[in-house]
C-alpha cells in the first residue's frame, strides 16, 4: 500500500480519511511533537528524518504523522501492518528500498502495530536500518522497552503521543461537521468528546455513524445507539499495568477515592477481580504491615468474600477492603527488614550457628557444647533476657527497624526495650 491509497479522495472513504490533516499546520494535538520547538517539525525544518517509533494509544495521529513526513519529504510511501504482513512480506518491502535508492529516491516504511512483530522479524530490519537503505516509522499501542528488541530501539528515536483533549477532539469533530455538512450541535459533540476517550478516528467514526442513522443531534436516541463505550484496558500489554500502578499507589498514599476510581477502572476494563483482590493482599503485608496487621486479615477476608458470592455482589467486600486499606496507617519496615537479611544471607552464605543456639539432641553432641550457655528467656522477668542470637559475623546487626504508625508504635516502645536504644 502507498502514499496514494492515503491521499485519494472520494464520499466512499471513511469520515476520517476524508478529512485526514496534508500538513503540521492541519495536524491536531501533540503540540509537544509538532508544536513550535517540537522535534517533528524541527525534522521538517531541517530536512532531515531518522527513524521512528510513534508510541500512543489508538486515534491520536499516528499514521498521520507518517504521511505527512512522507509527503513532506517527497518520499515513496509503504504502509504495513505487523498483524497481516509476515516476513515474506518484510523482504518483499526491503527489496523494493533498494529499486527506490538505485533510482535516487527515499523509502519511508510505516509499519502499524509493529509490537506484533517477534523477535526474529524485527531482527531483519537491522541491518538495512545500519546501512541507511529506507527510513522505518514503527507504530505502537505498547511500550517500546517492552515490545522492541534493544539494538532495534536503539537505532530508532521515540516519541510518546498522548490521548487528545476534549477541546481537541472538538476541534476535529467541526472538521468532520463541515465535510458531512451539519450545523453544530455542542452538547451532542461534547457527549461524543467525552466518551471518545482521546480518540480521535473513534469520534469521527460516532459522529458519521450518527448521521448516517440519522439522529445526529438527538442525543436521547444516539445514546440508546452506542450504548456504553468499552474502556481502553488490555490485560496483557502496557495500559494493565499503568493502571494497576496508579491503584496501588493510590492505596499506598492513602487516597480512598483514587483508589476506588482505579479498582473499577479496572473491573471495568475487564481485569480479573481475583487479581486485584491479590494485589490488595501484597500491599496490606508489604506497605500497611505491623502499622496495622489486621489489614491482611481484612483483604484475605474479601478475597475470600469475592470467591463465595461472584460478581456482581462480591465486588462489595473488595471496595471496602480498597477503602480499608487506603485509611490504615502505613509500615513497610518489616518489607525493608526482609531485603536486609535476605542481603546477608546472600553475601556472607551459610555462616555456621552459634553453639549454645544448637539443640544438643544427643549426648555426644550435648559433651561438646551444643546448648551450652543457652539462656532460656521463660526463666527471667518479662521473659526476656540479653543474648546473641546472631552468627558471630554478624553480631550487633540491625534489620527492623519499627516505624512509629498506628499499631506498630507499641511494637516499637518494645523494640527501645530490648535494644536499649533511645527514642529517635
Amino acid at each position: 500500500m502507498g502514499l496514494g491509497d492515503f491521499v485519494s479522495g472520494g464520499r466512499e472513504l471513511p469520515l476520517p480519511e476524508r478529512i485526514r490533516p496534508k500538513s503540521l499546520d492541519e495536524f491536531v494535538g501533540q503540540k509537544h511533537l509538532v508544536g513550535e520547538g517540537g522535534p517533528i517539525r524541527a525534522f521538517l525544518e531541517g530536512n532531515y528524518l531518522p527513524s521512528l517509533v510513534l508510541w500512543g494509544p489508538p486515534g491520536v495521529g499516528k499514521t498521520t504523522l507518517a504521511l505527512i513526513l512522507a509527503r513532506n519529504f517527497q518520499a515513496e510511501f509503504v504502509y504495513l501492518t505487523a498483524v497481516s504482513s509476515g516476513t515474506d512480506k518484510i523482504k518483499e518491502v526491503v527489496r523494493r528500498a533498494d529499486a527506490e535508492r538505485m533510482r535516487g529516491r527515499r523509502l519511508i516504511l510505516f509499519v502499524d502495530e509493529f509490537h506484533r512483530y517477534n523477535k526474529t522479524q524485527q531482527s531483519i530490519f537491522l541491518p538495512y536500518l545500519e546501512k541507511g537503505d529506507f527510513t522505518l516509522i514503527a507504530s505502537t499501542t505498547e511500550n517500546p522497552s517492552f515490545y522492541i528488541i534493544p539494538p532495534l530501539l536503539s537505532r530508532m528515536e521515540v516519541f510518546q503521543l498522548n490521548p487528545l483533549s476534549e477541546d481537541e477532539i472538538m476541534e476535529v469533530l467541526r472538521r468532520g461537521l463541515k465535510e458531512l455538512g451539519l450545523q453544530e450541535k455542542r452538547e451532542f459533540l461534547e457527549y461524543i468528546a467525552k466518551i471518545c476517550q482521546g480518540d480521535a478516528r473513534r469520534a469521527l467514526n460516532l459522529l458519521e455513524l450518527s448521521e448516517k442513522a440519522k439522529c445526529y443531534g438527538d442525543l436521547e436516541r444516539f445514546k440508546e445507539l452506542v450504548k456504553e463505550m468499552p474502556l481502553y484496558h488490555d490485560k496483557k500489554y502496557e495500559e494493565h499495568y499503568n493502571v494497576t500502578s496508579a491503584f496501588i499507589k493510590s492505596l499506598r498514599g492513602s487516597d480512598p477515592d483514587a483508589a476506588l476510581y482505579w479498582f473499577f477502572r479496572l473491573i471495568e476494563g475487564g481485569e480479573d477481580p481475583l487479581f486485584v483482590g491479590r494485589r490488595m493482599v501484597i500491599l496490606a503485608a508489604e506497605d500497611v504491615g505491623l502499622a496495622n496487621p489486621m489489614a491482611l486479615l481484612v483483604a484475605m477476608s474479601a478475597v475470600e468474600a469475592f470467591r463465595f458470592l461472584g460478581m456482581p455482589e462480591g465486588l462489595i467486600p473488595l471496595a471496602e477492603a480498597a477503602v480499608y486499606l487506603a485509611l490504615s496507617p502505613k509500615s513497610n519496615s518489616v518489607y525493608k527488614a526482609m531485603g536486609k537479611a535476605r542481603e546477608d544471607v546472600k553475601k556472607f552464605g551459610s555462616l555456621p550457628v552459634p553453639t549454645h543456639l544448637r539443640n544438643p539432641e544427643t549426648p555426644f553432641l550435648k559433651e561438646i557444647g551444643y546448648g551450652e550457655g543457652y539462656l532460656y528467656p521463660h526463666n527471667f522477668p518479662g521473659h526476656y533476657v540479653e543474648q546473641e542470637y546472631m552468627p558471630e559475623k554478624l553480631k550487633g546487626r540491625r534489620y527492623y527497624e519499627p516505624s512509629e504508625s498506628g499499631l506498630e508504635r507499641k511494637i516499637y516502645e518494645r523494640y527501645l526495650e530490648f535494644t536499649g536504644k533511645k527514642r529517635r
